[in-house]
This record gives C-alpha cells, sequence and structure tokens, in this order.
C-alpha cells in the first residue's frame, strides 16, 4: 500500500495550489459534491461546495501559503490531514492572511477510487468579529 502521509500531502498542494491560481476546474475535481469548508470564527460558519467554488480565486483569493508540521493518517477509508497554516489570503478584497490550524478529511469515490476533500476545517487564531460575517457572506445557499 502506498505511503498515505506522501499521497495526501501532494493532493492538499495540489488543491492549495488551485486554489492560488484560481483554477476551479482542478478546485472541483479534488473536492467532492458535499464539501463543507467550516470556518472556526466567533461564530462559526460552513460554505458548502458551490459557494466555495463560486468565492475561491474571485471573492476569496489565497495569495500565498505555507504548511507547518503535516499530520496525515488514513481511518477506516479516510484520511485525515491538519497542519498549521500560514495564509496570506484576502477575502472581499479586505485582509485575511494569519496563522491558522487546518483539518482536512479525504475520501476514496466508489467508482474511480480517487481522493477527494470533504471536509475542511479552518481554525483562525484571532476573534475577530468581522470574519464570520465575511465568510457568510460568501454561502450561496442562504
Amino acid at each position: 500500500m502506498a505511503d498515505i502521509h506522501a499521497i495526501i500531502e501532494t493532493m492538499e498542494h495540489r488543491l492549495m495550489r488551485a486554489w492560488l491560481t484560481g483554477d476551479t476546474k482542478t478546485l472541483k475535481a479534488l473536492t467532492s459534491r458535499n464539501f463543507r469548508m467550516v470556518v472556526g470564527s466567533k461564530p462559526a460558519v460552513i460554505l458548502d461546495s458551490k459557494s466555495w467554488l463560486a468565492a475561491a480565486g474571485v471573492r476569496f483569493r489565497c495569495k500565498s501559503y505555507r504548511f507547518g508540521d503535516i499530520y496525515a493518517r488514513s481511518v477506516a477509508g479516510v484520511a485525515v490531514f491538519a497542519t498549521q497554516l500560514d495564509l496570506e489570503a484576502t477575502l472581499d478584497r479586505e485582509d485575511w492572511s494569519g496563522k491558522m490550524w487546518v483539518t482536512d478529511l479525504w475520501k476514496k469515490s466508489r467508482v474511480r477510487r480517487r481522493w477527494h476533500q470533504v471536509e475542511r476545517i479552518l481554525s483562525l487564531q484571532d476573534e475577530r468579529s468581522d470574519v464570520a460575517a465575511g465568510v457568510r457572506s460568501l454561502q450561496l445557499w442562504r
């Protein structure tokens, strides 16, 4: 069996580079239809797959990223990825940069057996009240 750490780390870099370049085709290919992003702001907010894909590279832009120590493991067909994330980003042209903790869940599709990200949890290291409102404004399903 291939080393899950190397596989998932590669997938994470592909996903982050796609966000960085605004490549929504690759983002869509790497995320599942039932993808959710949970942002640990105060209060916490959620972006569904459609909202995330519509916002990535347009309203929610990644300028650069750097992973810290990476943790990855496979449990019952699901891969868990967690790391410190030093992110330089903007949300509606407002600076959204900082140090965060990211936890991602990846699962293989049933038919083609490709890895897809099903969940991303971003935990911010500050309690700015404008973060929740900014992310909530990206939700297309409200």
